[in-house]
């Protein structure tokens, strides 16, 4: 009984043990898959969590005098057993492998020249593709957004793609350091705000610089007129459904407030009429739109796919304006005065006129009804700049092949409000069978170009009054003959192109005021002395004549000095005895200004960011000062467009004595250009301003409008606002190159991709 009783106990032990064994075995698998699981997921987040650290603005060790430019985002990722190393490289060492934008180096007629381009393929294989040059527009719709954020997290510099800089900005400060040790990353030098004098404004309209903002509106009050924005938030990111489709232009194309319009007689319907609301859409490309041709072979052809018009060539192809030829639009460099070619033109008009020295003493000309700009195109090989202006019209698409071709035009209208321009700043108008009735309303036009035209400046007229002897012409010439005494100008030439068959005159403008005062009849009348010249936002036409500069030291009473010594020289008529934008003595802060945009473009922009200049054609500097960004760029086949925004000092005219141009423009609205027209836009301490009147959305929404795909855009300004536009351009699927910041200012370099998102937006103002 006892062994019995031992026997049956034992099998109950027994029992127990193997059960208690499968509940530890269990319970030690459950566990493993647990931690497994645990460390899957706390891998995932890690990984997940690299780029919103990069992120954080931290400063960086090193000399505090000095922003050395290191690419926070351009770095190695090496493995070392199960732990994660991250090294962080400067911009000089990325410079050695080609560079961030090394695949912009050739023209891609073949395969894809990396990587990258084929994944962006790929991604974007929901829109239509022409070409090898082409890539994909819309992403498709069942691609999620945590694949595109994984494609940047394990894509590595090599590539052209910048990386997060993660969690170990010590190792890369270290290393910073030890190098400029060396002497091997003297880069860029970017100051802080506190230890430099030329990047921050000193002064505002209430100190000794007006801005443009301020002098309209005096001038609107005295007109007893008046304009007014409104601002109002944007919309997530949505495709524009518009009327004008790929071309929209939200001033231009506000339908609706041109419906409104009780007249059209002086082309009202063809001025700015900015939507009351700014847009946040982003405009949809062109079916089949590839990479833009480089410059110079863009003047001379163009892709069909890109500005798919071909309406002006049926009407204008007799006169040489333009030719489709194949999936080109070719430019035989003809226009209606000039059917042989623009450069036996330019050079008939400098032999008709010697003292017009094109490219010395003739260097910044207003090219009124340009059509597609071969003028302004050809006179580049004069070393001649030509603001080219023409209307959106019936003449469609004019401006956009212009600009398509790397010409530098706006879309303006000679109508009922003043050019967007200071007063006394052309070198010479051009008009080309422009179509604009000057003679008529008292001249109140002509004297338009009066205004802009700088003293002792030439218009030149090349029309059928000029040459043809019918009664309408005959009519219209004497018409003009009397106008052009009547506002003292000077008739120099008259003159006849036998080869082109066609006529010019060229015409004076006075620079004293003896012919004014010796006027019988005050006819047209002298404007009041309040009237301001160089008041040009929103401001009516007047017709009425301004008074020549009387003091020999006053703007305008003397010539700028010779291209390309005019470039570097400060304006006679700066005085140190005035206060700079930057606050020192006006020579001394302009000179400044000057050494510190060499140093940038010199040391970064030119090599450091990886930019591959020779793709680069069309430029704007959102915010000029001085215009010392774009002289330095004087000596590259590039153009810039200087935009001296309302709100800022009014520095415009300066910018013009320099042998420069641009225009005065209210970043609140839209530019009144084409979308992708612009190679690389600049924008200095823009964005953190604008933030004060509108929507910073808003405004990327248009940069994105003008920019052109695989565009760059370079941004300057504090560190929260060049956060606040990375994460704009991570929405948007823009490549971010390099991000930095030190004490407070950063620099942001971002690339414009093909995407554009599935969801459409009903722009009502754009649509009839």
């Amino acid at each position: 009984m006892a062994g019995e009783s031992y026997s049956r106990s034992g099998g109950r032990k027994s029992s127990d043990f193997c059960s208690k064994l499968t509940v530890v075995t269990f319970l030690g698998i459950s566990c493993v898959g647990i931690w497994m699981l645990i460390s899957s997921s706390f891998s995932i987040t890690l990984q997940n969590s690299e780029i919103s650290s990069t992120n954080l603005l931290g400063q960086y060790s090193g000399s505090s005098a000095d922003f050395l430019v290191n690419a926070k985002r351009g770095e190695d990722d090496t493995f070392h057993g199960e732990k994660r190393f991250r090294r962080g490289r400067s911009l000089e060492e990325i410079g050695d492998e080609k560079g961030l934008d090394s695949y912009q180096n050739e023209e891609r007629e073949g395969e894809s020249s990396n990587l990258r381009n084929e994944e962006e393929n790929q991604e974007n294989s929901e829109s239509s593709s022409s070409g090898d040059e082409s890539q994909s527009g819309d992403e498709s719709s069942n691609r999620e957004s945590e694949e595109v954020d994984s494609r940047e997290k394990d894509s590595t510099s090599g590539d052209g793609e910048s990386d997060t800089g993660g969690e170990d900005s010590n190792l890369d400060a270290s290393e910073t350091t030890e190098k400029a040790k060396k002497g091997e990353t003297e880069n860029e030098v970017f100051p802080a705000a506190d230890q430099s004098e030329i990047l921050k404004e000193a002064t505002t309209q209430n100190g000794p610089w007006s801005t443009q903002a301020a002098e309209s509106e005096k001038e609107n009050e005295s007109q007893g007129s008046s304009s007014s924005t409104d601002d109002k938030k944007g919309d997530k990111w949505k495709l524009c459904k518009t009327d004008a489709g790929p071309d929209y232009i939200p001033c231009l194309d506000n339908v609706q407030a041109i419906r409104k319009l009780r007249h059209t007689s002086h082309y009202e319907h063809r001025e700015r009429h900015c939507p009351v609301e700014a847009s946040t859409c982003l405009v949809p490309l062109p079916s089949g739109y590839k990479k833009s041709i480089g410059w110079p072979r863009s003047r001379d052809q163009i892709w069909y796919s890109n500005v798919p018009h071909g309406k002006l060539a049926e009407v204008k192809g007799h006169q040489n304006w333009v030719k489709v030829t194949g999936e080109y639009l070719t430019f035989p460099g003809g226009g209606t005065q000039f059917k042989q070619g623009a450069l036996h033109y330019i050079d008939f008009l400098q032999k008709t006129l010697p003292q017009i020295s094109w490219g010395k003493q003739t260097r910044v000309i207003l090219d009124v009804g340009c059509g597609v700009a071969s003028f302004g195109g050809y006179l580049f090989e004069r070393d001649v700049l030509a603001m080219s202006l023409a209307p959106k019209d019936e003449h469609e698409a004019q401006v956009q092949f212009a600009l398509e071709r790397g010409i530098p035009a706006i879309s303006a209208v000679m109508g009922t409000k003043r050019l967007p321009f200071p007063g006394k700043v052309f070198d010479a108008v051009h008009c080309a069978r422009c179509r604009v009735p000057w003679h008529i309303e008292g001249g109140k036009l002509l004297l338009e170009l009066n205004r802009v035209l700088r003293p002792g400046g030439h218009f030149i007229w090349s029309a059928t009054p000029v040459y043809r002897k019918d009664e309408e012409n005959v009519g219209i010439w004497e018409a003009m003959s009397e106008l052009t005494k009547s506002m003292c100008w000077e008739l120099l030439e008259i003159n006849e192109d036998k080869l082109n068959e066609v006529g010019v005159a060229i015409f004076r403008k006075p620079t004293t005021n003896d012919c004014y005062q010796s006027r019988t009849q005050n006819d047209p009348p002298m404007c009041e002395e309040a009237d301001d010249p160089d008041a040009a936002w929103n401001i009516t036409l007047q017709a009425c004549l301004h008074k020549a500069p009387a003091d020999a030291s006053a703007r305008g009473a003397k010539w700028p000095a010779k291209w390309p010594l005019r470039s570097e020289k400060l304006p006679y008529w700066l005085k140190s005895s005035q206060v700079g934008v930057y606050g020192k003595a006006a020579p001394e802060d302009f000179a400044a200004d000057y050494d510190h945009w060499k140093n940038v473009v010199s040391k970064s922009y030119l090599n450091d960011l990886g930019i591959n200049w020779s793709s680069v054609r069309n430029v704007m500097d959102m915010k000029a000062i001085y215009g010392g960004f774009a002289a330095a760029l004087k000596d590259l086949k590039v153009w810039v467009m200087n935009v001296v925004p309302i709100d800022s000092p009014d520095t415009l005219p300066i910018i013009y004595d320099r042998g420069l141009f641009g225009i005065y423009h209210d970043w609140c609205e839209s530019f009144s250009t084409y979308p992708r027209s612009y190679d690389l836009l600049h924008a200095d301490h823009l964005f953190s301003d604008i933030k004060k009147r509108c929507t910073i959305e808003s405004v990327f929404a248009e940069v994105d409008r003008i920019l052109r795909p695989e565009g760059k855009l370079i941004v300057r300004d504090n560190a929260e606002t060049i956060l606040e536009i990375e994460n704009m351009a991570r929405s948007v699927k823009w490549k971010v190159k390099m991000s930095y910041s030190k004490n407070g200012e950063g620099l942001l370099f971002v690339q414009k991709s093909f995407w554009r998102p599935n969801q459409e937006q009903i722009v009502k103002s754009a649509i009839a």
